[in-house]
């Protein structure tokens, strides 16, 4: 292996007193006091776990095999992310920020299984008002998609760094454009009732939804093609180190979900009604 390739593949000793990169050193600082955050909310959840005085309880409301698909997703996530850092290092930008997309596309999805998870649990009529579990849980939860959102945001600006041309910047909003046109007639399929996105069409309100899937459909296809015809180029490893940074902080917050998870969904799951406190009777049940 020449010293060329070598150098490829080994980070650079930075000229620091720890030699690590002090941006680097920074968001390493950053994510262990966001351990402490997340640690406190999390003990909080666990001091008060079921001692709510009335319902719903967390029996009746989560939802492990829909969560469990979410959870899947954000771990996908993960290693999408590893991807798109191999292909920046490697000079593979196109490679690189389809990678970056996929990691941004899959971190929306899961905030999309978190709005419609919070929808679910208002009509069933668990609030942040309503007990000690709705006011920890959505708390702790609501925290984690904020963080998932700046990530998700972080990622797209990304993805308009290594794309330096005009032509690209175009296709890259247009495809992002068109991605979330579509989310966002899925979920307007599901809170209006619809079985299906497709079935939305049938609806008064489902018109404007309809035309958001289409241009999202059109958007997402048209994007990809003046990505593809703009050229793959080159030059995108002085991006690494950015996009490193980025990556620390998305698998941290795929670590904290993790816990989050297994403490707030697998633990919590047959908490029913605890001494001295009434049943609950969930709205339509009989």
């Amino acid at each position: 292996m020449t010293e060329a390739v070598q150098a490829e593949h080994h980070e650079p000793v930075e000229d620091t007193s720890t030699g690590l990169n002090n941006r680097k050193l920074l968001m390493w600082a950053f994510l262990a006091s966001d351990v402490m955050f997340f640690g406190a909310f999390i003990a909080t959840y666990l001091v008060y776990r079921n001692k709510s005085l009335e319902g719903p309880y967390p029996n009746q409301v989560l939802d492990i095999p829909v969560t469990s698909v979410s959870t899947f997703v954000l771990l996908m996530s993960s290693l999408a992310m590893v991807l798109a850092l191999d292909g920046i290092r490697r000079n593979k930008k196109a490679v690189g920020r389809f990678w970056i997309l996929t990691t941004a596309a899959l971190g929306s999805v899961f905030l999309g299984f978190q709005v419609y998870e919070f929808y679910e649990f208002a009509q069933m009529g668990l609030t942040p008002q309503k007990n000690l579990f709705g006011t920890t849980f959505f708390i702790l939860t609501g925290l984690h998609g904020t963080h998932v959102t700046l990530g998700v945001m972080w990622l797209i600006f990304m993805a308009l760094v290594v794309s330096p041309t005009p032509k690209e910047r175009w296709g890259l909003v247009l495809a992002i454009a068109g991605f979330y046109a579509v989310m966002l007639s899925t979920l307007a399929g599901i809170f209006t009732g619809e079985e299906s996105t497709l079935a939305i069409i049938s609806t008064l309100v489902g018109y404007p939804a309809m035309l958001l899937l289409i241009f999202g459909i059109l958007g997402m296809f048209g994007g990809a093609w003046i990505l593809a015809q703009a050229g793959r180029g080159d030059e995108s490893s002085h991006h690494a180190l950015d996009l490193e940074i980025a990556g620390l902080y998305w698998h941290f917050v795929d670590i904290v979900w993790i816990v989050i998870f297994t403490v707030v969904y697998l633990i919590s799951a047959t908490d029913g009604t605890p001494p001295g406190s009434a049943p609950f009777v969930l709205p339509g049940a009989h």
